[in-house]
Order: structure tokens, then C-alpha cells, then sequence
């Protein structure tokens, strides 16, 4: 999954953003969350759009240190996409077995597995 600059740098602050200054964290929000010019947002905080730029360049390179030293953001894409996978492979697997079983035992077992599965990704 390739994530555009403002996706990842929203994912980042998603997941390491409490690890960040309050001011880092506001700005953060301001520029990704809430597209606010730098110009925009040192009208907030009385300060220059040069400092503006300094906090979110450091702030940007903090959170890709820690992605970097952590990997949290990369071990989540995984598991989502292996349960994504999982999820797909479960449903084409009980339709083939609905057609196979008069009885439609396994079918019912593997669709609440898929919905177990369903369950998880809903919950990331």
C-alpha cells in the first residue's frame, strides 16, 4: 500500500502523535487534519511562518524516526492486508464449498470464520 505524503503523515500522527510537543501535535493537525496554510497557522500561534516550517519539518522527521525504530505503522499495513487476504480467500472458499455441501455444515462454519475475520479489520 503506497500512502501519499498526507495519508502517511496523518497515519503517523495517528500512531506516535501523543509522543510529540503539544505545539508539534497542534501543528501537525493544523497543517494535515485541517489543510491550513503555514501562513494560517502562525496567525494562531503569533509566530512566523519560518518557525511554522521549522516545527513541522521536525516534527515530520520525529515521526518517521520513530515509524523507523518502531515499525508499528508498518507491522498494522501488513496484518490488515494479510486479513484482508484471508477474508477473500474464506469467502471464495465457502462459496465453493456451498455448492459441495448438501448440508451446508462447513459453508456456515467458514462464513462465521469470515465474519470473525470481517470483525477484526473492522477493528483497526
Amino acid at each position: 500500500m503506497v500512502l501519499k505524503k498526507f495519508e502517511r503523515m496523518a497515519l503517523l500522527s495517528d500512531f506516535y502523535g501523543k509522543l510529540l510537543t503539544a505545539r508539534q501535535q497542534e501543528t501537525i493537525r493544523f497543517y494535515y487534519e485541517q489543510d491550513l496554510s503555514l501562513g494560517e497557522i502562525a496567525e494562531q500561534f503569533g509566530v512566523t511562518r519560518q518557525a511554522v516550517y521549522d516545527i513541522l519539518r521536525r516534527s515530520q522527521k520525529t515521526l518517521l524516526n520513530f515509524e523507523e525504530k518502531l515499525g508499528l505503522i508498518r507491522r498494522y499495513t501488513k496484518q490488515r492486508e494479510l486479513l484482508e487476504t484471508m477474508q477473500c480467500r474464506l469467502a471464495d472458499l465457502g462459496e465453493a464449498l456451498a455448492r459441495q455441501d448438501p448440508d451446508k455444515t462447513r459453508a456456515k462454519e467458514l462464513g462465521e470464520l469470515e465474519q470473525l475475520v470481517t470483525q477484526m479489520l473492522e477493528s483497526f
